[in-house]
């Protein structure tokens, strides 16, 4: 059957709720760490669907399992048992050395979740989030991410929120009182501008919220599954947070998050929280493939020592002029500019590379972990010469 031709920059931009600014370029196909547009341009692919796609697109083995269980049982709600699903909760919570797990559809998803889980088991109602956070966007997460321009359009929003400055304890500890249900906090945070945990932070955060009675909630939407060097960025730290939120990579390119429940999280009452598709069987096939790739595979291992060597060669190459800083863990970079990143995306495109901002002056690069060492060196020198160049 031949298609007709379509104009899909002006059929989106006709149609499109217009709350994405959409670059200029159409993407039809991903293979690995590449994606081709429309005029069979290849580019390295370091968006990897804003950290979706730690697998990189077309996996294999993800592929199968897809086909294979969509032959079988798309949608399946937790009203019944599925044995897809049982599989994926045991494999999932193993993985994460946690013994619960409620399963949904999305990061902001699994943070709204989280904060409801939270607000339940400890009957309290205050929050406290980080400066330069990026939870999700709606109301619960919203509350939680700091940034003006996200939150201010749509307030007021849940009352006592409050944000303190990342890696710093005192704030943190003179923060807290007995009407907080938790602390949120990311690894690494990403859309903030890729700042890491500083050694000791979330160890800390840990002991003060035990001492506290609030729960430590960790977002890990783009931090897991094996994007920093460990399969989730927790367990570089040694501590056992009592909710962990999940999603992006969590399902090798389809929509799918988490909530992981320690053991001071307890078990739900039923009917206090539902997804209609969360843990659908379809999603729970995918992940399963992506975990088993991931624990049978050096991916995770490749993504510390790239991303080590990555960052070594960004810090002693970039000139100063143009960079402030060179942040981030394993696959998971951050190149902080003294101007505006807008500039350079376009210029990185015109060369074969897709990047991410983080904020208006950090460039961020999430490569796939199962890009090649020449596609990385590749991007990576790219990255060198476009803003060597602008200085």
């Amino acid at each position: 059957m031949l298609r007709t031709p379509v104009d899909t920059l002006a059929l989106e931009q006709r149609h499109t709720s217009g709350a994405y600014a959409k670059r200029a370029i159409e993407i039809v196909r991903g293979e690995g760490a590449y994606l081709f547009d429309a005029d069979g341009n290849r580019y390295i692919d370091c968006v990897s669907g804003i950290g979706a796609a730690n697998l990189g697109h077309a996996h294999p083995a993800v592929v199968a399992a897809i086909s294979a269980q969509a032959r079988e049982l798309s949608v399946c709600p937790e009203l019944f048992h599925n044995p897809v699903r049982a599989r994926y909760q045991a494999a999932l919570c193993d993985a994460a050395g946690m013994p619960r797990v409620f399963l949904c559809n999305s990061g902001t998803e699994a943070v709204e979740g989280a904060l409801k889980i939270a607000r339940l088991v400890t009957g309290r109602p205050g929050i406290v989030a980080a400066l330069r956070a990026f939870h999700g966007r709606t109301m619960g997460a919203l509350s939680t991410t700091w940034k003006k321009a996200y939150r201010q359009p749509f307030e007021p929003l849940l009352e006592d929120v409050r944000h303190v400055p990342f890696n710093n304890l005192d704030a943190l500890a003179a923060a807290l009182t007995e009407r907080d249900a938790a602390v949120i906090l990311e690894v690494v945070q990403g859309e903030g501008g890729i700042h890491p945990a500083q050694e000791g932070y979330l160890a800390a955060a840990e002991a003060l919220c035990r001492a506290n009675g609030s729960l430590l909630i960790l977002d890990e939407v783009q931090t897991g599954f094996g994007r920093t060097g460990n399969l989730f960025a927790f367990q570089r730290e040694g501590i056992q947070p009592d909710l962990v939120c999940l999603a992006k990579s969590i399902g090798g390119g389809l929509p799918m998050g988490a909530v992981l429940m320690g053991e001071r999280a307890g078990s739900l009452p039923p009917s206090s929280h539902g997804s209609t598709l969360g843990g659908n069987p379809l999603a729970c096939a995918a992940g399963l493939a992506v975990l088993d790739v991931l624990q049978t595979s050096d991916l995770i291992e490749r993504a510390r020592t790239r991303g080590e060597a990555a960052l070594d060669h960004l810090r002693a190459h970039l000139a100063g002029a143009v960079v402030r800083e060179v942040r981030g863990r394993g696959l998971m970079i951050g190149i902080e500019l003294r101007g505006k990143v807008a500039d350079v995306l376009p210029a990185l495109q015109a060369r074969g590379v897709l990047a991410l901002p983080a904020g208006a002056t950090v460039l961020r690069l999430l490569p796939p972990l199962v890009i090649s060492d020449d596609d990385l060196w590749q991007a990576v020198e790219t990255v060198e010469e476009v803003l060597n160049h602008a200085a």
